[in-house]
C-alpha cells in the first residue's frame, strides 16, 4: 500500500508550501507544474526525478490515483523545473513495476519498504 492518501492532503497544504522554493535548487527534486483536469488552475508538486536520457521517471509514492498525476496524463504533459530550468514534459506514462527497475537500487529498497511500485515515466523536449 502506497502512502496514505490524507498524508498527502498534508504535504499538499502544508509540507509542499514549505519546502517548494528549496527543491527545484536539491538534487534529485523537481517540481512539476500542471493544470488541473477540471479547475483549469497551475498547480506545482514537488517530486524525486530520475532521469534517464530523455525520459525522466517519478516514483508515485502515494499510488497513480492523485490527482497531480492524472491531471499529467489528462494534459499528455507538464512543465518540469528542475534545477531552476523549466523543460516540457510530454507522452506521459503510468508503469506499475513491482521490479522498480525505472530507479536506482537504494531506492528501489526505500520505494519496496514503501509498497511503491506505480510510477509515471515522461519524454523531456530537447
Amino acid at each position: 500500500m502506497p502512502l496514505p492518501s490524507w498524508l498527502g492532503r498534508f504535504n499538499a497544504r502544508v509540507t509542499n508550501r514549505v519546502l517548494g522554493p528549496l527543491v527545484v535548487r536539491l538534487p534529485g527534486f523537481a517540481m512539476v507544474e500542471h493544470v488541473g483536469r477540471r479547475s483549469g488552475r497551475r498547480h506545482r508538486t514537488p517530486v524525486l526525478l530520475f532521469r534517464a536520457g530523455d525520459r525522466c521517471v517519478i516514483a508515485l509514492t502515494y499510488g497513480p490515483e492523485t490527482e497531480w498525476a492524472r491531471n499529467v496524463v489528462a494534459a499528455d504533459g507538464c512543465l518540469i523545473v528542475d534545477h531552476g530550468r523549466p523543460r516540457r514534459a510530454t507522452e506521459p506514462r503510468l508503469v506499475h513495476d513491482p521490479t522498480r527497475r525505472f530507479v536506482p537500487r537504494p531506492i528501489r529498497w526505500a520505494l519496496a519498504a514503501l509498497d511503491a511500485s506505480d510510477f509515471l515515466v515522461l519524454r523531456l523536449a530537447v
